[in-house]
């Protein structure tokens, strides 16, 4: 079975960066599947095709039917997140052309992909009846003329998408957002994952194993998901629950906190204080307590077992992001850039 590195990086980004449980690589739809929504997406597909016709003199379809163009559609990488909200489904395409993004011409390059994005919606829209999702197209090299026309179009996209009900983003991951945005936060989800099938990550944590040699040190350091700086568009792809799993606990067994602030961290009103939630932020370990309040892996400061509290949400009535992020900056966490 042919395996590619791209498919395989976005699997493990939707797991454990966007935290979806379904996830499937190389979807298609089926030719039993019953079609839904037809008339509507016949209605899309005109409007779609009139409007970068008409604007941008592309032929997004190329006398293609509906029919036609759904058997011909393959979506790298789909995961679902569902939570109490209801569902949420991430739809990747991903290209790695080393050279740069390049289906032919620049004009076809632009075209294909614009084409990619719809297509992924079509889908969506016919065969999950979803409303509510991000629409992906990632490559880690696109020459600046290729993104400079591609902008324009996923604008309109996403207008069209709007106009007709749809609450679908469509989103180009290229260049340095693809180190941002995908590599950096899947390295920070790397540890603890040991599912062979993740072929990048588990090519990543081979690297890891001789991280220590001293002629690599310099390398590790662009690279290390535990960098001391990192961009505002980094952390915005990692959920909270992420955030505290990976570099809370790296803070706080690093042993940097005082003895002091480890005990406050066992009361309930130090941790809604400092960090908007609801339970004290540290358990010892071989105490009772509320078991699913808190995550299962114990955590270790100065050769103390404790459990890390589990409850961080990020909604307009309870965001406990900007507490966490307030307390790693100011004790040894990450330097965070702005970047926007």
């Amino acid at each position: 079975m042919k395996i590619e590195m791209g498919e395989s990086l976005f699997y493990s980004w939707l797991r454990h960066v966007k935290e979806c449980h379904v996830v499937q690589t190389n979807w298609k739809p089926s030719s039993s599947w019953q079609l839904q929504n037809e008339e509507e997406l016949q209605r899309f597909m005109k409007a779609t095709d009139e409007h970068f016709r008409n604007k941008y003199g592309y032929g997004v379809y190329k006398n293609n039917s509906l029919s036609q163009l759904l058997m011909q559609a393959e979506i790298d990488a789909i995961g679902i997140c569902l939570s109490e909200n209801g569902a949420e489904i991430y739809a990747v395409d991903v290209a790695f052309h080393e050279s740069g993004l390049n289906y032919g011409d620049h004009r076809e390059t632009v075209t294909r992909v614009t084409k990619k994005m719809i297509r992924t919606a079509l889908c969506l829209i016919g065969y999950f009846s979803m409303i509510k999702s991000e629409i992906i197209f990632a490559a880690p090299k696109v020459h600046n003329a290729i993104l400079c026309d591609l902008e324009p179009c996923i604008s309109d996209l996403n207008a069209l998408f709007l106009e007709n009900g749809y609450h679908f983003t469509a989103r180009i991951i290229a260049n340095d957002d693809f180190n941002d945005i995908v590599l950096k936060p899947i390295l920070i989800a790397s540890d603890g994952v040991s599912d062979t099938s993740e072929l990048f990550m588990r090519g990543y944590q081979l690297v890891k194993m001789f991280g220590d040699e001293p002629r690599s040190t310099r390398q590790r350091s662009t690279i290390m998901a535990n960098s001391k700086a990192l961009s505002t568009d980094t952390l915005s792809e990692l959920k909270i629950g992420k955030i505290a799993q990976t570099l809370l606990r790296e803070a706080l067994e690093s042993g940097k906190v005082d003895d002091e602030e480890i005990s406050l961290m066992l009361t309930k009103e130090y941790s809604k204080n400092v960090f908007g939630i609801d339970f004290p932020l540290l358990v010892l370990a071989n105490e009772e307590c509320d078991s699913v309040r808190y995550y299962a892996k114990p955590l270790i400061i100065k050769g103390v077992q404790y459990r890390l509290c589990s409850q961080w949400f990020e909604v307009s009535a309870n965001n406990d992001r900007p507490f966490l992020l307030a307390w790693l900056k100011e004790n040894g966490g990450p330097a965070i850039i702005n970047e926007n």
